[in-house]
Formats: structure tokens, sequence, C-alpha cells
């Protein structure tokens, strides 16, 4: 670490009361040897037990104290002291409890025996320490996925010696929390060549950062770090909504909380990746990657006076790039990973391989390679953490570290003839030693790597689409592979035209059993009643036809981990509101129809069982854990209008046929269209908002999590409306028509309406594995690929293991 910002003496390493004075002694030293007044004006004043308004840090007992080493200080003056010194220092001040949490610790672990006294907190102290749950929340949920992401870049904890140069000082992975820390302002660019370890020293910056504050909770001023993958941002964009909106949609906070957390300034954004924003090869300046670097430039901290803190990651020829366009994140400490040394590589080698291991007679031969008359070519190959992991894994599948790395001629070229080698060994050494434990036999290294190749080579159609429009949907990037997003491997237009195809056939079939249940003839003269019905059928069937073309159909998310027994007392609350609500429809009816259809029992014990089932099935879906964030209508409205006018339609059109026997007036058909149109759109409202949202104690979303309760939630919404179509459908035939007409025309509506993006990645798998780019059983493939380390799990998405093997599985492109 640099000079000029060295770090604040650490109070844990004291070990005695006379150290730990000592230590505050130092502080005073490290913030620049403040005088005794301007520590009293910087630590303000306070309230003693009497009432009297006080110097919270007097210069007399400030220089008894720092004289006085037989005891320790008070806990309210080393408090007032430690805040003074920082603020001296021009510490941000939302780091400042971080540091005074420290040392009360160091203090604790020094108290004397009971019977000294410390002063009780003050209402507003305890006011200014209460946890924020929205930071609780977020630090639990970012150190699942980044624990997550670790495990599955290392296969474990054994991780290589990465190390990083910052001016003319070296450091490592271990100390890069406390190096950050002491950044001053704290915005870090890490660069390093491809595979040097930047995402994982990311990942260590993130948990090194957060486990001061899980232990403490979420104290106010702590800031939470967040990793986040830079190609997901959009060229002009503005930086802090789209920060607060990846909060929503990774990690499923509530979009206010995200937006205060942002605004306050108590994430840390850590963007990984921004090499990635721009393709490859470059053919002129990254202007993606520039435009983030502008953003972030404007970026400041609360105060609007000084720069925000930020950490990103750089690949070494993009950041020359960057310099020769003369962009760059202003005001950054630079950090430049080294390539690994023998010593390191050795170290690693006995670490993964100790004696007894099967491999570990192949150690010898690693080391002979590096040190040998060709160990330059073979150190430039060995030289990060990623290649390094690519030698292991072929020889721990049996290959021999002297076919892998025997090399001649120029150190350069050899050693690009080296990574190539290990690169065509990766996929079928990892196959290898992934069997296939289920589902059939084990897959062929040739089928993988095909699968593997189609799949990259749809990642550069992903990157050209993206490249080619400003608004991406969300997800689709030049690395991130999305369940709901792959449908067009299939061949986009091929797929969306057999989906419209499909849904109009889901439509068509929905309105046909709807027309047999409610018995319309069309055989005589067509009246008022018989054309509305039409024309709301019609109407039903364009707009779930217009669903079927929009372009990227996207997959909501939805409850999860919900305790079974809320779940229950949600079904059953949600029953007992729905029942009276169904009774009032019921009479409505009665009352529209002037009781010659139905009468009053009928109208009560229908409407009670209709309303029942609705309720129950919504206080099903909508139960959650305490403190579950919902939307609200507006939002629910703004997200999917088309759909909810589609409900709307198929609640008027359920209201039609009970009118139409009655012979009810204009009046009467125009009140009960208006009347159900509006009903059903609440209904569908109101599923839109039980469905949607987070538990607070969910776990990160799995990639396929959205899509798998797509069908669900569609079904769902079709067969409570089944259950409405059904007592209609009874007034005119037996239970068991329509109870078929009512099941048949449910599910249908539910696959039409609400399970869009279901049917349209379906419909793409079975073209893709029918033309054999994919395999039929993608999901299951792709967990094996990621236990296999070929791909990995990042957040929602899958993605390459790296990049490099991402590209080197490309296939050269024909144009």
């Amino acid at each position: 670490m640099t000079a000029d910002h060295p770090f604040p003496p650490d109070p844990t390493e004291a070990g005695s009361a006379a150290e730990y004075v000592l230590s505050l002694v130092r502080l005073k030293q490290w913030a620049g040897e403040p005088s005794l007044s301007r520590l009293r004006t910087l630590a303000g004043q306070t309230v003693s037990a009497d009432g009297v308004t006080i110097d919270a840090l007097p210069k007399s007992t400030t220089s008894h104290v720092l004289r006085q080493t037989d005891k320790l200080p008070r806990w309210d003056f080393v408090q007032a002291f430690v805040t003074a010194c920082f603020r001296y220092r021009d510490y941000p001040d939302e780091q400042i409890p971080r540091e005074l949490e420290r040392w009360r610790a160091a203090r604790s672990a020094l108290a004397e025996p009971p019977g000294t006294h410390t002063p009780l907190p003050t209402p507003a102290t305890l006011a200014a320490a209460r946890p924020d749950p929205a930071v609780d929340l977020l630090a639990r949920r970012v150190a699942r996925e980044e624990d997550r992401a670790r495990k599955g870049l290392l296969s474990g904890y054994s991780i290589a010696p990465v190390s990083f140069a910052a001016g003319t000082a070296t450091d490592d992975l271990h100390s890069i929390g406390r190096f950050f820390d002491a950044l001053r302002p704290q915005r870090l660019m890490v660069v390093g060549e491809s595979g040097a370890g930047k995402t994982v020293l990311a990942i260590e910056l993130v948990l090194q950062l957060l486990e001061p504050l899980l232990t403490t909770g979420g104290q106010p001023g702590h800031r939470v770090p967040v990793r986040l993958n830079a190609a997901r941002w959009t060229l002009g964009s503005p930086f802090e909504p789209w920060l607060a909106e990846q909060l929503v949609q990774d990690f499923g906070l509530a979009a206010k909380d995200a937006e205060r957390l942002v605004r306050d300034r108590q994430v840390l954004p850590v963007l990984d990746g921004l090499d990635e924003l721009d393709p490859e090869p470059s053919t002129g300046p990254p202007r993606r990657a520039i435009g983030l670097l502008n953003e972030l430039n404007r970026y400041s901290d609360l105060s609007g006076r000084r720069p925000g803190a930020v950490v990103v990651t750089c690949r070494a020829d993009r950041h020359a790039e960057l310099s020769e366009a003369r962009a760059g994140l202003d005001n950054a400490t630079r950090i430049h990973l080294h390539d690994l040394t023998i010593e390191q590589i050795s170290a690693y080698l006995r670490n993964r391989w100790p004696d007894g291991h099967p491999c570990d007679r192949h150690r010898s031969g690693i080391h002979e390679a590096l040190s040998g008359t060709s160990g330059a070519a073979v150190r430039i190959a060995l030289a990060t953490p990623w290649r390094l992991l690519l030698t292991v894994t072929a020889v721990e599948s049996g290959a021999d570290p002297a076919d892998l790395l025997h090399t001649s001629g120029d150190a350069c070229v050899a050693a690009g003839r080296i990574a190539q080698r290990l690169l065509d060994a990766y996929v079928p050494a990892a196959t290898e030693l992934t069997p296939r434990a289920a589902h059939g036999t084990p897959y062929r290294p040739e089928q993988v790597r095909a699968w593997l190749e189609n799949l990259a080579t749809h990642l550069r159609w992903q990157a050209a689409y993206t490249a080619g429009t400003d608004r991406p949907p969300p997800g689709l990037t030049p690395i991130d592979i999305v369940p709901h997003l792959l449908w067009p491997i299939g061949g986009r237009r091929r797929v969306r035209a057999l989906h419209a195809l499909c849904c109009v056939i889901f439509a068509v079939i929905a309105m046909l059993a709807f027309w047999a249940g409610s018995a319309v003839d069309l055989r005589g003269r067509v009246d008022m009643e018989d054309g509305l019905t039409l024309a709301l059928m019609a109407g039903w069937v364009g707009i779930a036809t217009g669903l079927s073309l929009s372009p990227w159909p996207a997959a909501a998310g939805g409850r999860t981990n919900v305790p079974r027994r809320r779940r229950v007392i949600g079904g059953l609350l949600g029953a007992l509101a729905g029942g009276p609500i169904g009774v009032l429809c019921g009479l409505a009816g009665l009352m529209l129809t002037g009781g010659k259809v139905f009468g009053p029992a009928f109208a009560v014990a229908a409407g009670a069982t209709g309303g029942a089932v609705f309720g129950a099935v919504i206080g099903l879906t909508a139960a959650a854990r305490r403190g579950t964030e919902r939307m609200t209508v507006s939002e629910a409205v703004r997200a999917e209008p088309a759909t909810l006018l589609g409900f709307g339609l198929c609640g008027a059109l359920t209201g039609l046929p009970p009118l139409r026997l009655a012979d009810a007036g204009p009046l009467a058909l125009a009140a009960e269209v208006a009347g159900a149109f509006a009903l059903a759109f609440a209904l569908g409202v109101v599923f839109k908002i039980a469905t949607g949202g987070w538990s607070k104690d969910a776990e990160l979303a799995h990639p396929r999590e959205a899509l798998h309760r797509n069908p669900m939630i569609g079904v769902a919404f079709g067969l409570t409306g089944g259950v409405a179509a059904f007592l209609v459908f009874v007034m005119n035939q037996g239970v068991i028509e329509s109870l078929a007409c009512a099941f048949i025309g449910g599910v249908t509506f539910g696959l039409a309406f609400g399970a869009i993006a279901w049917s349209r990645t379906m419909i793409g798998l079975i073209v893709a594995a029918a033309r054999g780019v994919l395999p039929l059983r993608l999901w299951t493939f792709l967990d094996w690929a990621c236990e296999a380390r070929l791909l990995r799990v990042s957040g929602a998405t899958y993605q390459f293991r790296h990049r490099e093997l991402q590209d080197f599985l490309t296939p050269p492109d024909d144009d």
C-alpha cells in the first residue's frame, strides 16, 4: 500500500491497557497531530448526567488520559477522541461508525472486571445506532451470492495466491479489504490480464468488507459492497437509477429502499468486467465503456464535494484502449494484478496436491517445466490462476504435464500454443471428472463441446443484438445465458411464428370451450347478446395473438420459501374475505336477470363458492413472510396492461350467458359488461401483486426459478377463472360437460395469457433440440455443466466459467 494512504492503527492488536492507550496516541499521530483545541472542537458537546452541556473532549482530560497508561480510558472518551481524529483526517462520516466498532470491540476485550461503569447510551445514541433492515437484508443476500460465486469459481476454498501492485508496494488478496478502506477517495480501478483473477479479487473485496457489517447487523454509516456485472449497463442510462434497478432485480430489494440506499450512498458498487461492455475485436474506441466511466465520474459522495466510492475491474488491453482514448476513472487508485511466480504456482500445487494425493508426483514435472530451458514460455502460459486451473484439471483427468507443457521456438508463440492445448483439453477433462449421475448415460465430450459451442455462438449473437439497440431487454448481454431469453437459438422468426400459432390455437380452444359451455347458438337470428359475445371473443383472441408476438416476453419472479402454515392461513383468510364478495356478485347477477335464470339460493351458494375459491387461491399465492415487499397497483397495471385488458374481457364474457338466458335489456347488458370487466380487471391486478415481489428470507433466485413459476402462475390464473365459468356453464349444461369446458378453457386461457415467456422458451428449445443445436433436457445439462465447472451461476443467469473459454469455444464468424 502506498505511503500516501497508510492504514490507521489497529486497536485489536493491543494486548493491555497501556498498549490500547498507545494505539490512541498513534491514532492522533496518524491523523496529523491535531491540537487539543482542534480535537475538542471536532468532538462537539454532550449532555452530562445532571443535564449540563459540556465539551465531549476537554483539553485537560485528553492530555491526562493519553499520559495515563495503567487503566483503560472510559468508552465515552474513546468514542469522542476517535471520532475527532477521523474527522480531522477528513475521513468519510459514513465510515466512522465502522472504525468506532473496532475500537469498542478492542476495549471490551481488555475491559476491567465488572464494576467499571460505562454510561448507558442516550435515546439519541440508540436511535442513531438502530440497524437498517434494508441494509441488513441486502448484506445477507450479497454474502450468499458471493459465497456461491466464490465456490463456483474456485471449486472449493483453495485459491491461487493472487497479488497486486499499487505504486511501489505489493499486497495480496488477504489485505484487499484493508487496502481499500485506507483509500481516500475510495475509488479503485483493478487492472489485469485475462484470467489474472480480477473477479476473484472483487469477490474477496466484497466478502471482506461485508464481514464487519454482518456482525454489527447493518449499523448506520455502513456501506454494503455489491458486485454487479458491468456488461448489463446500457449506454445512456443514468448510473444511480440503474444501480437502484440492479438492487431490485438481482437482490429483491424494495424499489423505495433501493433508491434510498443509493441516494444515501449506503451502497458501494463493485462493477466487474468493464471490458465486456464493448464487442471484441475492437473496431474503434470502446464507447460503451467510456460512457459508463463518464457516468461514474459524475457519481459523487453524499456531500457532492468529493468523488463517490466505486470499484471497477478491467482487462489490461481494454484499459490501454481507454487510456489511449483519454478515458478513465477520475481520482481512482489503480492496482495491477501480478503474474503468478514460480513459487506461487508451486505453493498452489502443494496445497491442491499434498503428499499422498494421486497427482502429487506431477508437481515436480510442472516445476521442472517452469524452471527448464523453455521455462519462459511455460511461465507465460501459466501466469494466471485461470490457466493454472486449466492445467490441474487436465492433469487430474489423466493428462501428462509433459504433453501439455512441451514447447519450442519463440516464448510468446510457444506460450500461445500451450494455452490452446490447455483450453482444448479442458472440456474433455471436465466431462471425465464429472460423470453424469442421473437421467441416462454420461455425456460424451464431443456432445458437450458441440452444445457449448452453440451457446457461445448464441452469446455472440446477443452481443451483436445488444450493440445494435439502445434498450436491450434486461439480461441480454454478451456473457449472460438467461433461460427465458434463449429461445432465439432455435431461429428467431421461426420460433416467434410457431409461438404465435400456438397461442392462437390456445386462445381459440379457450373460446370454443366457452362457446360450448355457455351454449351459444348462432344457427338462427344473431341478436344483440350473441353479437356482443362474438365481439368480446374476437377481441380476446386478438389480444392473445398480440401478446404472443411481443419481442421479448418477460418471466416474472414470485414468492419463495413461504412456510406452509403461512400459506394455509393466507388461503383461509382469502376464502373468508372472498366469500362475502362473491355473494354480493351473485346477488347483483340475480338483480340484473330479474330472477328468471336462478333463484336467491343459487345466487348465494354459487357466489359464496366462487368468491371463496378466488379468495383462497389469491391468499395462497399472496402469502409471504412478514415484511415482504409488494407491488403497488400502478406498478402492476404498468407491467402488463394488455394482459389485464384480456382478463377484463374474459370477465365480461363470463357474465353474459345468464343475461342472454334472461333476455335482459341493453341497460342490464351495459351494467353487466362494465361491472364484470372492472371486477376481472381488479382480480388480474390482485394476482399480479400477489405473485410479484420477494420474500424477505427468500434464497437468491436460481436462473430457472422465474421461468418455472411462469406456467404455474398462468395456469393458476386460468383455473380460477374456470371456477367462475363453471358456475355459469351449469345453467346451460350438465355438471360433467360444464366441468370439462371450464377445465379446458381455464388451462388454455392460462397458457395463452399467463405463461407467454414459458411457452416461447419451450418452443424455442424444442426447435433447437430438433435441429441438434441443444439437448432436449437443456436445464439438466446446464446444471451439470455448472457442476463440471464449465459454466457458473451468476445471480439469475448462467455464464461460461471464464471469458477466455467462451471465446475459445465460439466458432469463427462466417461473415
